[in-house]
């Protein structure tokens, strides 16, 4: 068995990730679906039939008004670049719906992204998201420069401070790519981040400082544990991302080879910040025989997503392992687990992500997230901002070399 929860003691980043990127925002803790462009979002939510506006009837002289008083009168006129206002302005159009998740990423926070997305990337390994509209850990990863440092999921991101980017500034009002672009940076630099944790340091804030790292992120993991009489595959899922099929498709097959002398599954998806929506589907049919495993309801409409292949492991015993740092994609398989094959959930309530987006290409390079559904669970609940209860909660004692919530789901299998 391993030593000390890997989440806890090694603390684990993407959402919309700092290390896993825009996961979330993708990559990151974001639920989306990678299009090439708007026509074909493979959303499954039918587009609205309205009409686009024409750019003509748009009036748009006060924006060419501040456009030309900056041209003319603004004191370093070096500083204007017209690339860069443009980003701004279109940042700026996104961001006046008020949904974190909506947002425009320039040409390079775009690349980034689908770096993150192929698993490979430098940052400090922190999946970004919000509580209350406060910038928050979503969920550490395991193996990152947050993952040796006091960095805990629900942590809130007060302050960033980067003396190489001249940067020292409140998080207030920071878009999720604003954050992620600040925090992220070349490999071996140092960035200090303010946290604020509830119930703890005084309820005071305190600082860390991380060196950022490439964060190489493995999804999958497998191991057998024995314990209380009874041999277990521990199956952890960490993210949603482009290698996770390929990942889960080689445990899956370990497991059916050893299914003879196993008492059942532990799917544990502490921490894991989310991802491809598909990829939620996969793993959700290989324990659920048939039927939805989760709808979405958009302004065209609603659409059930139901099993998409033949289920390989129905009929082993499953029980499911959360915590506050389990968002989106993960929602959707413990949500559906639950539901429709009566899997408990052990450990903490879930953060609570129900929403999901479109990743658009443009034509500049850059890309723009699109919040374009609701997800809901097979029992009809969204869980956005409320997250999903535990059957059995039980909180990781930090002061112990055994994974008590590990050891608690042995048990009651």
């Amino acid at each position: 068995m391993r030593g000390r929860f890997e989440v806890f003691s090694q603390v684990v980043i993407g959402l919309l990730l700092v290390g896993i990127g825009l996961l979330a925002q993708y990559r990151y803790h974001v639920v989306e679906r990678v299009r090439a462009n708007v026509a074909d979002t493979g959303s499954g939510v039918t587009r609205s039939t309205t009409a686009y506006t024409d750019p003509q009837s748009v009036d748009l002289t006060t924006f060419w008004q501040v456009w030309r008083a900056l041209e003319t009168e603004y004191i370093e006129p070096e500083k204007l670049d017209q690339e860069v206002m443009v980003d701004g302005a279109i940042q700026g159009m996104t961001a006046s719906l008020g949904d974190p998740y909506t947002m425009y990423l320039p040409p390079e926070d775009n690349k980034r992204s689908a770096e993150d997305l192929a698993g490979s990337f430098y940052g400090v390994g922190i999946e970004l998201g919000y509580r209350e509209g406060v910038l928050a850990v979503v969920a550490p990863l395991k193996g990152t420069p947050a993952g040796s440092a006091d960095v805990q999921p629900g942590d809130l991101i007060l302050r960033v401070k980067d003396e190489q980017k001249s940067l020292d500034a409140d998080s207030t009002n920071w878009a999720l790519g604003e954050a992620v672009d600040n925090i992220r940076g070349p490999k071996g630099t140092p960035v200090t981040l303010t946290l604020f944790r509830q119930d703890y340091n005084d309820n005071q804030p305190f600082e860390v400082v991380l060196e950022r790292g490439e964060i190489v992120v493995n999804s999958v993991e497998l191991e057998y544990v024995e314990s209380a009489g009874k041999r277990v595959a521990h199956l952890t899922v960490s993210r949603f991302g482009e290698r996770t099929n390929d990942e889960w498709n080689t445990a899956v097959a370990d497991i059916l080879a050893q299914k003879g002398s196993l008492s059942g599954i532990i799917l544990d998806m502490r921490n894991n910040p989310g991802g491809f929506f598909d990829g939620a589907i996969t793993i959700a049919s290989d324990f659920i025989p048939s039927g939805v495993v989760v709808s979405q309801k958009g302004t065209g409409g609603s659409r059930e997503y139901s099993v998409d292949h033949r289920s390989r492991l129905d009929g082993i015993p499953v029980e499911v392992l959360v915590n506050r740092g389990s968002a989106s994609a993960s929602e959707i398989v413990a949500g559906a687990l639950r539901d429709r094959v009566g899997a408990q959930l052990i450990g903490e309530q879930t953060f609570g992500k129900g929403t999901v987006q479109d990743r658009l290409e443009l034509a500049n390079g850059g890309g723009v997230h699109i919040t374009i559904a609701r997800w809901l669970l097979p029992s009809g609940e969204w869980i956005h901002d409320e997250g999903i209860p535990v059957d059995i909660a039980v909180e990781q004692n930090l002061e112990t070399e055994e994974d008590e919530v590990l050891l608690t789901a042995i048990e009651v299998l």
